[in-house]
């Protein structure tokens, strides 16, 4: 298969690219960084090919997309896993606007991109990097947590619409729990931290197996089945 994979410079989509790749799939890598672009491609060499790009750039975005599909030969599935947490170094407004930017707007982008590529293809796949953080808010966290479940809304509503299309589109939201990641480790308070070479392992699965929903690690679903039953008020005193 032939996969594009945002963000994947570092941390989840790096080891996306590593391991999908070992399984013999054809990788488009985008991120920010070019020089990591750079190492990841001669790590992994010729099926791997390379963008620069700030995904918040929609115009520049879509061309690089496309330029980036052309010289794959293709698409079958777009991974859409940039995004970024809490930017401390930031006045509080001009972080959390940032991240929503990232997370939210860059993410329907591409998502409604996706969309459109594998509708005229008539098949395939669009797999988003969501998070447990969707399924509850947070008063440390209003803007990240909000932002996964912006994703998580709007996945489902594309599921929806991919139901109504004469096209077989799969769409899959991972939903992690906590990963050791570059983007994790000053973070604390974190349980059932996950290698990030284990919850990729279990993405990729989720993701071969088309699944609608994948939980990282397999244990965080039963959090997720707790999250929905606990009433508000008990959230708000947390």
């Amino acid at each position: 298969m032939n996969i594009l994979i945002t963000g994947a410079t570092s941390g989840i989509g790096k080891e996306l690219a590593l391991q999908l790749t070992s399984k013999g799939h054809k990788v488009g890598l985008m991120g920010r960084r070019t020089e990591r672009l750079q190492e990841l491609k001669d790590e992994i060499g010729d099926i791997a090919f390379i963008r620069t790009l700030d995904v918040t750039n929609h115009e520049k975005a879509e061309e690089v997309y496309n330029s980036l599909i052309d010289e794959m030969g293709g698409m079958d599935v777009m991974i859409l896993n940039a995004g970024i947490g809490r930017i401390q170094m930031l006045p509080p407004w001009e972080a959390e606007s940032k991240l929503i930017e990232v997370n939210a707007l860059a993410f329907a982008h591409g998502c409604h991109f996706a969309m459109d590529y594998f509708r005229n293809r008539e098949s395939g796949h669009i797999v988003g990097m969501s998070s447990m953080a969707a399924l509850l808010a947070h008063h440390r966290a209003a803007a990240y947590t909000a932002s996964k479940h912006f994703i998580s809304n709007y996945m489902k509503g594309y599921r929806q619409k991919a139901k109504r299309m004469n096209a077989d589109i799969t769409i899959t939201e991972i939903r992690p729990g906590y990963v050791w990641t570059e983007m994790t480790e000053r973070a604390k308070g974190m349980f059932w931290v996950a290698p990030v070479e284990k919850a990729v392992s279990q993405m990729v699965t989720g993701i071969e197996k088309r699944k609608n929903y994948v939980y990282v690690t397999k244990r965080w679903q039963l959090l997720a089945w707790v999250a929905k039953l606990v009433p508000e008020w008990v959230w708000d005193r947390l």
